[in-house]
């Protein structure tokens, strides 16, 4: 049987936890071909002048929005158009998220990394869709699932013969429409998943929700302190989502990252990263 993969090769980088961390980092929707391209080289501009490998992420369809009026995205032709053209002319990485088995094998002929969304890690016959691409996965964890419980996930994969794994971390519900992420769940999930790459995702942790509320609220005021947080534990990377304009954006802009922050913010955690994986290992045995 496969073992999972501690250190996983895309591109010209490596994603690993004890190795510079890399962004995986864009839009939380497509809006428009054009913030798409805008966006796109925004982040390519900004991550080569800092030298911080770049996935870049947008989703083509936002299949689990809470009301049928909410914007879903162009769909999944013309977004993957899209995102290939983003991958072509600025040579980077593409991740973006399938909801249905039919999807994966699509998905895969432009993507290099596959995101199996929170609310369906669970879905057996999705992840053997997505497992038999042999892409890279980014598995994001369940709200309802604790850090222990994501082994279990992991196995999925590694029977359906997929061991290019990621798991991102994204909070934990805590009572009604509140999020609350638990530091110490990091390296649980890195003790019993053999060193798995884990990626933070900075911008979903934020959300919260009033009581009965259509659409989620988020915390962006405290972004910058749960991104270094997450990077101090030592981790492979950062999921982040940004937008030109927030408070216009056509879905989850509470938790979305003003773009024009996305420089200062990288270029600290790049620091924080660096002196971080520079310490020795203490491990208490007693």
């Amino acid at each position: 049987m496969l073992k999972v993969s501690n250190e996983i090769r895309l591109s010209n980088f490596v994603i690993s936890n004890s190795k510079p961390f890399i962004l995986i980092g864009g839009l939380n929707v497509i809006e428009s071909r054009a913030l798409a391209l805008e966006t796109s080289a925004h982040f390519k501009e900004v991550c080569h002048r800092l030298n911080v490998p770049l996935v870049f992420k947008a989703s083509f369809d936002k299949a689990n929005r809470s009301t049928l009026d909410s914007f879903r995205g162009p769909g999944i032709e013309i977004g993957l158009e899209i995102l290939d053209e983003i991958k072509r002319t600025l040579q980077i990485p593409i991740v973006t998220d399938v909801h249905t088995s039919e999807q994966a094998k699509i998905v895969s002929n432009v993507c290099d990394v596959i995101q199996l969304p929170a609310f369906l890690a669970r879905q057996t016959d999705l992840i053997k869709s997505i497992a038999s691409t042999q892409c890279i996965i980014n598995i994001k964890k369940s709200q309802f699932l604790s850090p222990s419980q994501m082994v279990h996930v992991l196995n999925k994969f590694i029977e359906f013969g997929n061991n290019k794994l990621l798991i991102c971390e994204r909070g934990t519900s805590f009572g009604y429409d509140n999020l609350v992420v638990d530091m110490l769940g990091i390296e649980v999930m890195k003790n019993q998943c053999d060193d798995v790459p884990i990626i933070f995702d900075v911008s979903h942790s934020l959300q919260c929700r009033d009581a009965g509320a259509a659409t989620s609220g988020g915390r962006r005021s405290q972004l910058i302190g749960l991104a270094r947080a997450a990077i101090s534990m030592g981790i492979s990377g950062l999921f982040l989502e940004t937008h030109p304009n927030p408070s216009q954006a056509l879905c989850d802009g509470p938790c979305a990252l003003p773009l024009r922050y996305l420089e200062d913010l990288i270029d600290q955690l790049k620091q924080l990263d660096s002196l971080t994986k520079s310490f020795p290992r203490i491990s208490i045995t007693d």
